[in-house]
């Protein structure tokens, strides 16, 4: 699966700090107590809410390998129209083409 371009970056210039983040990540990501499934939706739904949409490609392809169906993507970002407004919408087309790409 491929990273965003800007993550990309991150990991060639910075590889240090890259590596500290994702030992990090993996730390959080086994104290979790959702299934993978689960944390991937509430982590889109999150990159929509904070519109981070570089990394929705990646995650929703994330979340489809786990079992998520293209509706539970949608829901996973319109979850949060309520909190942050309409904004959310502008991650549907990312993540929608990511799910539909393979």
């Amino acid at each position: 699966m491929n990273v965003s371009s800007a993550f990309e970056i991150f990991s060639k210039e910075a590889p240090e700090v890259q590596k500290a983040w994702m030992e990090i990540v993996r730390k959080l990501d086994s104290t979790s107590a959702l299934d993978h499934k689960t944390e991937e939706l509430a982590y889109i739904a999150v990159l929509a809410a904070v519109r981070l949409e570089s990394g929705l490609p990646f995650h929703v392809k994330m979340a489809k390998s786990s079992g998520a169906t293209r509706n539970e993507i949608i829901s996973s970002i319109l979850v949060g129209l309520p909190a942050v407004g309409n904004v959310v919408i502008q991650s549907l087309p990312i993540a929608l083409e990511a799910f539909d790409s393979e």
